[in-house]
């Protein structure tokens, strides 16, 4: 039985996971955190990803979490509403839930199936040709057959393996942050937001409207903040944000306490290979698009089955099954990155049509 450890229990590490265990695989999942990460934005689940979930039978599950948000309005700094939309978009299937819930769901889906290393990092990578020795922060050390990077944008599998993140990374001059905060708004699903001189400030509300996600952002290509900088990172919000009106004050206090705070650059990451050795990325670790694509949690769905896939199609021959990954998704990863185009200074809107026909435009194979 061939052993693999995946880094990462995100979205492509326990997708990932999830199918290399239903081919067969002996599957051991490290995740730095001390469980799984809370929070992050409302993600999309489109086109051929939706096959991925029915494939796991959890898109009835996951239809079931969609955020069902009735429309949105924007307000000027007194929180006087400028603009509204409720018009209903075309029925579509796609699906829109918070990132946590769909965590959630794949890790129930997979928890029994694989072994899951919480509060434990991966500290080096020794792969010698017959084997990968890995030592932990924690954990005593062990051997793999293969070792997946499943590790996020600032992936430690890449940093290990590849090299520095600054040889990979596509800086996009945007930041963002989002973290959970009361419904203090009353939202009813609906999404509020606000475009002041320092940037954005946005609310929506979630579950129920039992709480609410809040959302920060502004533009600043020279700016360089440790993403592991919590400190600086409250510093700097609150340089920028405190004195541009609307529910910015409340939103910064919130900050302060929030369970799930998060906060970092967008990105990309572009790499002429994702394999090296017995070591391999997917999703964020290996091609992240960056939220301003709206294809980032789709394509580490179906980064992580077609990796899975491939191997489980190569009879044992690792590195064609690591070759025929990155044949088969390569291209379809380079169209989906375009789409940042659609939300960046200096880019242009993308009509509806075209981002449909990027979206739908891989045929998935069913392994």
């Amino acid at each position: 039985m061939v052993s693999v450890l995946v880094s990462g229990a995100g979205v492509a590490g326990t997708t990932v996971a999830y199918w290399l265990a239903h081919q067969g695989c002996s599957v051991t999942v490290v995740e730095r955190s001390a469980g799984l990460r809370p929070g992050g934005q409302a993600v999309g689940v489109r086109g051929p990803a939706l096959t991925v979930l029915e494939r796991m039978r959890l898109r009835a599950a996951a239809d079931h979490l969609r955020t069902r948000i009735r429309g949105s309005s924007v307000v000027d700094r007194d929180g006087i509403e400028q603009s509204r939309d409720t018009e209903s978009a075309p029925p579509s299937p796609d699906i829109e839930l918070l990132r946590d819930d769909l965590v959630e769901l794949l890790y129930e889906s997979t928890k029994l199936k694989a072994e899951f290393l919480f509060g434990d990092g991966i500290a080096t990578i020794d792969d010698d040709g017959t084997a990968v020795e890995v030592t932990f922060e924690s954990a005593d050390p062990r051997a793999f057959d293969l070792v997946v990077g499943a590790d996020g944008l600032h992936s430690t599998v890449r940093r290990l393996v590849f090299g520095p993140e600054e040889q990979f990374i596509e800086r996009l001059g945007m930041y963002a942050a989002i973290f959970t905060v009361p419904n203090f708004l009353n939202l009813d699903r609906w999404q509020t937001w606000n475009y002041g001189e320092s940037g954005m400030a946005g609310v929506y509300s979630a579950r129920d409207n039992s709480e609410v996600r809040a959302m920060l952002g502004f533009m600043d290509a020279d700016l360089r903040i440790d993403y592991r900088d919590t400190a600086a990172q409250f510093a700097e919000l609150e340089r920028r944000m405190a004195g541009d009106g609307w529910v910015r004050p409340q939103l910064l206090q919130y900050m302060r306490t929030a369970p799930d705070f998060y906060f970092d650059e967008m990105s990309q990451i572009k790499m002429d290979h994702w394999a090296k050795g017995r070591v391999v990325l997917v999703g964020d670790a290996g091609y992240c698009c960056s939220p301003l694509s709206g294809q980032g949690t789709s394509v580490a769905l179906l980064g992580a089955y077609i990796l899975a896939g491939e191997l489980a199609a190569c009879g044992g021959d690792y590195d064609k099954g690591f070759g025929n990954y990155q044949k088969e998704f390569a291209d379809y990863v380079k169209r989906n990155q375009w789409l940042v185009v659609d939300n960046i200074p200096g880019g242009a809107p993308i009509p509806q049509e075209v981002f449909d026909r990027i979206v739908n435009s891989i045929a998935l194979k069913d392994y």
